[in-house]
């Protein structure tokens, strides 16, 4: 006889939506299937005039009238691609100019903020209908917790796997991948493992079997610096780097970053699945169509650098947070990256301190390159109305700002 206080392995599912923003435009233009299309940029004349030529009849607009990536020039990147156009070796954030030379015959088309979000809402409501414990990671994956859901445990995970997957396809006419695994690490690398529109199952013991062959860049946490270092340190696989010793490791990664290294390539992670989380920070940011200089485009600059702030107000104010932690990002055309932040005494989300706080941030920046980039942060977020004394981090001074279209810039570059 069973014990039925006994534990039930732990099953976490990792749900991905395949190629989600072209999948979204897919069922817009279902002519357009099977064929390579990328997903970037803004709009553009050639979407409006599509639009306006057909109306309603979108469907109906023939393959050879789409904007093609060949014609495209300017500064944007690719959101995601068609399956058919990874073929080619383009992937997301990479630049449309450099991927038009990979697929010039891909075609090109806007991203649709709105539907995406519509879409987003959509399977996480079904999704979370079956399986209520649910971790939201961004506009197109979940985590899922199916230890304790009625059917959960069944085929380690893949009936209640399938089952989300026809239930969010009946209703949305989208596909997406899910893993199943002990644990998130594990589950999210196994999402990637039957794209599209499969699932993958793991077992406590497949680990040697079905992720230790693959590259350490696979896992959720080993990005493209640290992955470099590896390859130098002539380690090239997760089942390599679970065979490095963990001082070792520690000695050329730092103590928490080495071990927490050598723990993800055992795939051991106990983290819990989030139901409800905070927001760390809130950003926005832009990509110009040409480099900008700080001094030669300063009015152009300025007039950018304003509206992001007033976009991050807007976005802390209907989402109810205010920040201390003002910073700016800056890619320069080396396409070189800085960073600078300013604390401030207290939270806000008001559009001119946020303003005046990272235009003190930005004199702490190197501006003699040209700007590729720009955007705007606000971290340390805390609600509207939460007393912020606990833990405060020393502020530097920032003075009280004037109204954000004032003549008073005094102290800003733009």
């Amino acid at each position: 006889m069973s014990d039925p206080l006994a534990l039930v392995p732990r099953r976490i599912a990792h749900l991905d939506m395949d190629a989600f923003y072209a999948s979204v435009e897919l069922l817009r233009y279902p002519q357009l299937k099977g064929l390579p299309v990328v997903i970037g940029g803004g709009w553009r004349k050639e979407d409006e005039a599509l639009r306006m030529a057909h109306g309603h009849a979108l469907a109906d607009i023939p393959v050879g009238a789409f904007p093609l990536l060949k014609d495209y020039v300017g500064r944007g990147v690719i959101t995601t691609a068609t399956y058919a156009a990874r073929q080619f070796g383009v992937g997301s954030a990479m630049g449309l100019m450099k991927a038009a030379k990979l697929c010039p015959q891909a075609i090109l088309l806007p991203v649709d903020f709105e539907e995406i979000r519509r879409y987003s809402r959509q399977f996480k409501t079904i999704a979370s209908s079956i399986v209520p414990q649910m971790e939201d990671r961004g506009v197109d994956e979940i985590y899922l917790d199916f230890t304790d859901v009625p059917g959960g445990q069944r085929e380690g995970g893949r009936v209640l796997a399938r089952l989300i997957q026809k239930a969010v396809f009946d209703a949305t006419g989208l596909t997406c991948s899910v893993g199943v695994a002990p644990n998130k690490l594990v589950a999210k690398m196994a999402s990637e493992f039957n794209k599209p529109n499969g699932i993958s199952i793991v077992q406590p013991g497949d680990l040697q079997a079905l992720v230790w062959p693959l590259p350490c860049r696979k896992i959720n946490g080993i990005g493209p610096k640290a992955s470099e270092k590896l390859t130098g340190l002539g380690i090239h696989t997760i089942g390599e780097l679970a065979a490095a010793d963990p001082q070792w490791l520690m000695g050329h990664f730092g103590k928490t970053y080495g071990a927490w290294m050598f723990e993800a390539a055992h795939g051991r992670d106990e983290r819990a699945v989030v139901t409800e989380s905070e927001p760390v920070s809130m950003s926005r940011e832009t990509t110009f169509d040409r480099d900008l200089h700080a001094v030669h485009d300063r009015a152009e600059l300025g007039a950018v650098f304003t509206r992001l702030c007033e976009q991050v107000a807007a976005d802390l104010q209907r989402k109810g947070y205010v920040g201390k932690t003002i910073g700016i990002k800056l890619r320069y055309d080396d396409f070189k990256i800085a960073t600078r932040d300013t604390t401030l005494p207290a939270a806000t989300a008001d559009a001119a301190r946020i303003r005046q706080a990272a235009g003190q941030s930005l004199k702490r920046a190197p501006l003699e390159k040209r700007l590729r980039l720009l955007g705007v942060r606000v971290g340390s977020l805390l609600k509207a109305g939460e007393s912020s004394d606990k833990n405060q981090a020393p502020a530097q001074s920032v003075p009280a700002p004037a109204a954000i279209n004032s003549e008073a810039q005094t102290g800003w570059l733009f």
